[in-house]
């Protein structure tokens, strides 16, 4: 073993370190005063020492307490064990590293019992066959080839944006899945459809409106019936009402979980993070690429990466120096133009107000059918438009602040996210406030988000084949006019992108006990808006010069998402709450039906020690130990991400130590090499001065002989 290690040490020497007069005894030696010089033996020597010295002090006071010894120089051996089964590819190693790992392998297991070594074969093979089930599942996923042109021609900020797409896509989808489990599937099973017939009366605008037909369609909360389904614990209203429970909770789970997940990526990659920039120019190329237009999609991706570092960096560095007179003065330039802001969110909420009331006090039958048609759709565009050109007023007014590009894509991200939801609910104020005395305002409330949901994705056509594409003819055939540098380039705006998506996603979750239909109008809309906003990025607009990470964004998606959620919950806890003064008479809970009635009556046939179960889960008495059960779950959770901060502290200070042990080691490699460059310089100096001499006394030896 020793002379392999010799070999393997002497292979990586070069051929001036191989002829040495040191002896083995002088190299051991030697080897063994490096090894005590290197920076980290002498920092774990530190360590030790002031270890010693703590527990020398807890053995005077008594001892320390069990499991306190930790070893502060070297982690545990626990992974190290467990890469021994990670798969040799994920392995950190050159080539013939990894042949030597799976040598190692196969000798413990043919150290080992039968058993063990089945067992670990049988965990090997299971990894391997999770992992590519991973891959082929992720192959399956749609529009893959789409987001790697976008990451490469636009970089990762607009593709983050299509994945958020997708993502909103596959939501509405399982919501569509759980609405015909628990809504439409009872109701063409038990329920009634005899009323659903296209009327004399109707007439195309019903499908713009909601009215007419449509309003007797399962497209709204009047067409559902209690039907023959009328069992206790099992009917028509619980299974309406468990379905969009089921849709909201589930939802909140997933925003939830990717909202963590990707806060926990930004925060691993974020401030503590140091961007390698040699690793991303010499080890970011990927050698499998085989295809010229990947490998020009590959070089575009590392350059905006690159580009963005820079960027980030330039600003750093020039925010590390502002005088204190400069930051005064741009403090209250902050201040100033967030009075602005507020400003502009004062006169947009009014706006809002304002376009209600006409809209609400206005009678339709007055008017010609299309200024009734305009009238119905005021709210929808009165809060389009203010969402249309208020973010750009605050884009403008984020780029005075001076803020980093993604501080200020998010800034803006903010400011316009609370703009779309406070009109979005100062409209569900108003139209609650105007319907609380209808006769059916469920299902006048669900016809306003249908018609809000409709619009939006009328705008996002309407901007992309009226105004995007034209403009960008008109920059093509007048490319070197007035009117195009007048224009500038059209550029992707992600912020504003994601503020209708969050929007749109915020109404259909709104409205889906309203409209419960409005999950599969929500889909058909996502998908056609893909296709909308991939023609528009691909045909008619240039990347932007300024990179944001898409990391922190879709973490602040995710967030705008859970608000609106929120918002949602909100809106139906007050329709729950908030009576009706005449009875509900449409959809599953009329005749006077509501929550707190059909929940009642199933509690009440159910056995004795259900119903004592649930009402022990309803008291005071069960407050208590939940909360100091989220106490200790949070505590652990607590002292975990703790333990784990330390850990990665800790492996952080070994890749420096690491680094610096490199640094020494080559130094004095460097070192004894120019000695041993200067030994021999010297004896070839001394030989040649010697060689003359000789050469001068031989000759009278020759003579005397």
């Amino acid at each position: 073993m020793e002379d392999r290690d010799t070999v393997t040490l002497m292979r990586l020497m070069s051929d001036d370190s191989i002829h040495s007069s040191l002896s083995s005894d002088s190299c051991e030696y030697y080897q063994t005063e490096i090894f005590d010089q290197l920076p980290s033996i002498q920092a774990s020597r530190h360590e030790q020492n002031r270890q010693g010295v703590l527990e020398a002090s807890e053995a005077n006071q008594g001892g320390p307490e069990p499991g306190e010894n930790i070893s502060h120089g070297h982690l545990s051996r626990g992974p190290k064990d467990k890469a021994s089964t990670r798969p040799l590819r994920n392995l950190v190693m050159c080539i013939q590293g990894k042949r030597d790992a799976r040598d190692r392998r196969k000798m413990q297991i043919s150290n080992i019992g039968f058993w063990d070594s089945w067992r670990r074969s049988q965990s090997i093979n299971r990894k391997r066959v999770m992992a590519q089930m991973g891959g082929v599942l992720k192959g399956l996923l749609p529009w893959q080839q789409t987001l790697r042109t976008i990451n490469g021609r636009f970089g990762v900020g607009v593709k983050a944006y299509f994945v958020f797409l997708r993502y909103l896509v596959f939501l509405n989808l399982l919501h569509c899945a759980l609405i015909s489990g628990f809504i439409l599937g009872p109701t063409a099973s038990y329920g009634s459809s005899a009323h659903l017939r296209y009327g004399g009366n109707d007439s195309v605008l019903d499908f713009f409106l909601g009215s007419g037909y449509l309003d007797r369609s399962p497209v709204f909360f009047g067409f559902y019936t209690p039907g023959s389904l009328n069992l206790p614990c099992l009917n028509t209203p619980l299974l309406y009402l468990a379905g969009i429970l089921s849709i909201l909770f589930l939802s909140l789970i997933m925003v939830v979980r990717r909202t963590v997940v990707g806060y926990k990526h930004t925060w691993i990659l974020g401030k503590r993070y140091s961007v390698n920039v040699s690793y991303k120019i010499f080890c970011g190329w990927d050698f499998s690429i085989q295809d010229r237009a990947s490998a020009t999609l590959k070089r575009s991706f590392i350059r905006n990466d690159l580009k963005l570092f820079l960027e980030e960096q330039s600003f750093s560095l020039r925010e590390a120096q502002r005088t204190l007179q400069q930051k005064v003065r741009l403090y209250l330039l902050r201040f100033i133009l967030n009075l602005l802001v507020l400003s502009l969110l004062g006169g947009a909420f009014y706006l809002i107000y304002f376009a209600t009331t006409t809209s609400q006090t206005k009678s339709a039958s007055e008017h010609h059918w299309m200024v009734s048609l305009v009238l119905q759709y005021l709210p929808p565009i009165t809060i389009t438009f203010v969402n249309l050109f208020l973010p750009h007023m605050f884009r403008k007014i984020s780029s005075f602040e001076d803020y980093s590009f993604t501080t200020q894509v998010n800034a803006t991200l903010v400011r316009s996210i609370f703009l779309k939801l406070a009109s979005l609910g100062i409209y569900l104020f108003f139209v609650f406030d105007q319907t609380k005395n209808h006769s059916c305002r469920e299902n006048k409330f669900g016809r306003e988000m249908y018609k809000l949901c409709n619009f939006n994705f009328l705008a996002t056509l309407c901007n992309a084949f009226l105004m995007s594409y034209p403009r960008k003819l008109l920059q093509e055939k007048y490319h070197s006019s007035l009117l195009d540098r007048l224009l500038g380039k059209q550029h992707f705006l992600i912020p504003f992108n994601v503020l209708d998506l969050v929007y749109s996603q915020t109404v259909s979750w709104v409205g889906v006990y309203y409209c419960p239909l409005l999950p599969l109008i929500g889909t058909v809309t996502l998908i056609a808006t893909f296709y909308i906003k991939k023609f528009t990025v691909l045909r008619c607009c240039v990347a932007e010069q300024r990179m944001f990470r898409g990391s922190s964004s879709s973490v602040l998606f995710h967030f705008m998402l859970l608000l609106g959620l929120l918002m949602a919950a909100v809106t139906l806890g007050f329709n729950f709450w908030i009576p009706n003064t005449n009875g509900s008479s449409c959809g599953p809970f009329r005749n006077g039906g509501s929550l707190f009635n059909v929940t009642g009556e199933c509690v009440a046939r159910l056995p004795s020690s259900a119903q004592t179960a649930l009402r022990y889960l309803s008291s005071e008495a069960f407050a208590l130990p939940l909360i100091l059960a989220e106490v200790i779950i949070l505590t652990s959770y607590v002292s975990r991400g703790r333990a784990n901060q330390k850990a990665i502290e800790r492996l952080k200070d070994m890749l420096v130590l690491s680094s610096s042990d490199k640094r020494f080691l080559v130094k004095q490699h460097a070192t004894m090499l120019r000695r041993q460059k200067n030994t021999g310089k010297v004896r070839a100096a001394a030989t040649t001065e010697d060689t003359p001499r000789n050469h001068l006394t031989v000759p009278p030896s020759t003579h005397t002989n």
